[in-house]
């Protein structure tokens, strides 16, 4: 019988009680496909940086986007170069940086870390599509909100993008435009890290943010307004 504690716990308590328990299974599956390939999860997740960065980082970029210590960090690196996973090298901007790159077998050690957990994938694809829609735009708020706490680096989302238009196209099926690829975009093909993603201006991305949790367009006076698609080059990104 449930106790009554158990009865009042709040829609948030419950929410977090199911978060914590797929994060037991999501850091069940990385030990255990980390382990089998002779890594750990820090290293693996590292590799992962590299291969989604568009640019090459150092050590410090990498602490900052796993939100670990430069020294846990950098002596995972040091691992992954003694595996030959990964190289070190001078900035060939600023001679007293090193910058990361994978290595052949690095890059195919990362696309193996880069995968999900099967069981987890498989668990979101059976939710309807409408279900993950709504879940995925659930998450975008709450990273969006740890993010301001500073709980959370900065996560490449097309919310805050200067190449993303929110509901440029209201009551369709793809309400949002991506001036990067001059395509609309639907709820679901909303990106949490995007490694083409460019930030918009500081003072820009508030209203953006409210324009797509509102479902309002974008006005003349703001960064951007409605156009239809095959237009949308005639316009610039979002800038200051």
């Amino acid at each position: 019988m449930p106790t009554q504690a158990s009865t009042n716990l709040s829609v948030s308590d419950r929410i977090l009680a199911g978060l914590s328990k797929l994060s037991l299974v999501m850091r069940h599956e990385s030990w255990r496909a980390a382990g089998q390939r002779g890594l750990t999860p820090t290293q693996a997740q590292i590799l992962s940086i590299l291969a989604g960065s568009a640019n090459p980082i150092g050590p410090k970029e990498v602490a900052r986007q796993m939100a670990i210590t430069l020294g846990t960090a950098s002596e995972a690196i040091s691992s992954l170069v003694s595996k030959g996973l990964v190289r070190k090298a001078t900035s060939e901007t600023d001679g007293r940086a090193v910058v990361l790159s994978l290595t052949k077998p690095g890059v195919r050690e990362a696309a193996t870390a880069s995968a999900w957990p099967a069981s987890m994938v498989e668990a979101i694809d059976a939710l309807p599509e409408s279900e993950r829609t709504g879940l995925l735009r659930g998450l975008i708020g709450m990273i969006r909100t740890l993010q301001e706490q500073g709980a959370v680096p900065t996560a490449r989302m097309c919310v805050g993008c200067t190449y993303f238009r929110p509901n440029e196209y209201p009551d369709t099926p793809k309400p949002h435009h991506c001036l990067l690829i001059d395509a609309p975009i639907a709820n679901s093909d909303l990106r949490i890290d995007c490694p083409e993603m460019e930030p918009a201006a500081e003072e820009v991305r508030p209203k953006l943010w409210s324009v797509f949790v509102n479902g309002q367009p974008l006005d003349n006076q703001g960064p951007g307004h409605r156009r239809s698609p095959s237009k949308s080059r005639r316009f610039n990104p979002v800038s200051k």
